[in-house]
This record gives C-alpha cells, structure tokens and sequence, in this order.
C-alpha cells in the first residue's frame, strides 16, 4: 500500500521543501510543519490549489507537538505517513554547548520524532491500519561528527527507527535515510570548512547531493516498491565513508 497522506516535518526548507513537492508530484496529501512560519507561507503560496496543510510546530516541544497531532488526528483521520525530517546542526565541538542548547538539540531530532511517533502509531495500530515512517539521520550518526552531539542524536534516530520497527510490526514500516553532506541547506552552510573537504573527499561519486536525491529516497520509503523494507537504513551519500 502506498501512503496516500503524510505528514512532513521541518517541512518549509532544504529536504523538506524537496520532499513535499515530491509527494505532492505523486498525488498525496501532505501536512507539512515546520516553526518558520514564513517559510511555511512561502511553500503554501507555491503549491496553491494543491493538497497541502500546513502548521506552524516546534518539534522539540511536547505541548506543540501534541496540539499539533491533535489537530492532524481531527482533520485528517486517515493520515499514514510521518516522515521525522525536522534537523537542528549548530557544528560546534561539545565543550561550547551550553545546557540549554543541549536539550534543545536532543529535542529537535530525538525528542520530537519519539512523540510524533509514538502519536502516529498510537492513531494507526489500534485498527490495524498499515503505514509507514521515514526518519532523517545522517552519515554523522554513524561515523560520528566535528559536532559530537549531532552525531550523538542522530545516531539515536537510527537506534529509535530499529527500535520501532519492531513496536510497531507488522503494521507500520520504520526505515531511516542517511544523507551524505547535502547542498543548498542550512545544516552544509554551517559545516566547518575543513569537514566539507572531507566528506567530497570521501564520495566515490562526482555531482553533489541535492535535496531532491534525498526526497527521492524518502519517496521510495514511502511507496509500495519498499514494501518489504523496516527497520532498514538507506544511505544517501554518493559512497561517503565506506562502512
């Protein structure tokens, strides 16, 4: 079963914006967030007439992400698809992280995904309903990073999709995407100089990782044509650091 309606965190840039013109392109609904409210606008003015809700959520605030959920669960009961893209890089060593900027990097990209999650299969798994969830990690989550507590926290997404994968069979799919560095983002543009070297270094394939390559994958994720993938992690990163 393909998903005909997901919802899209961090939905207003980068992989995001990418992903929901691509699940738009392939006849779904999407519901789209994200806590840059102009941004948000932005992408609705661009897909006008088309079918996409969006809603402003900070991901890393339970209170916002059940308000946000409830309104979902309401307005679109037959959602079955949750992609956890929302991302927060600050590429800083640890020892120049203050407390709360700690937790709001936690928040961000394990907290939020866990509540939405646990929301999402919470609605579906009482039915018996089939659906799917793409979360969003990075190679930093499996070789680590300049930034220890981005690869710390996306090494957890990966522990949270395996984890999941099993809480919610033989219903809900969980797979994982692992991008490479990729162009055109706010995350690339904060990337220490010295680590974007490394990673081109690293690729075994010419051309740059774009957006779209990334939203492509997560749409395979999505689609019927992975129907026998969970728990699974699909990398996106032209060959970067062979493991």
């Amino acid at each position: 079963m393909s998903i005909s309606k997901v919802i899209v965190t961090g939905g207003a840039n980068g992989v995001g914006r990418a992903l929901v013109r691509r699940c738009l392109d392939d006849g779904m609904t999407v519901i789209a967030c994200d806590i840059d409210e102009p941004g948000l606008k932005a992408l609705a003015d661009e897909h006008a007439g088309r079918p996409l809700d969006t809603h402003v959520c900070d991901v890393a605030d339970h209170a916002a992400c059940d308000a946000f959920m409830d309104r979902v669960l309401a307005d679109h009961p037959d959602v079955d698809g949750l992609v956890n893209n929302a991302g927060l890089y600050l590429g800083q060593p640890v020892w120049d992280y203050d407390d709360p900027t700690m937790e709001r990097v936690v928040g961000v990209n394990v907290m939020g995904p866990i509540w939405l999650s646990r929301r999402f299969a919470g609605h579906l798994l009482p039915e018996k309903r089939r659906g799917a969830i793409v979360n969003l990690s990075s190679v930093a989550g499996e070789v680590g990073s300049s930034d220890a507590l981005y690869g710390t926290v996306k090494a957890g997404v990966i522990g949270l999709t395996k984890s999941n994968a099993m809480n919610f069979a033989p219903y809900i799919r969980v797979n994982v995407v692992s991008p490479g560095l990729i162009v055109n983002t706010a995350i690339a543009d904060r990337i220490p100089g010295y680590r974007y070297a490394e990673y081109k270094r690293q690729e075994q394939l010419d051309g740059d990782i774009l957006p779209e390559d990334v939203a492509n994958v997560c749409a395979y994720l999505l689609s019927d044509h992975s129907k026998t993938l969970t728990g699974s992690l699909l990398r996106a990163d032209n060959g970067c650091y062979p493991r």
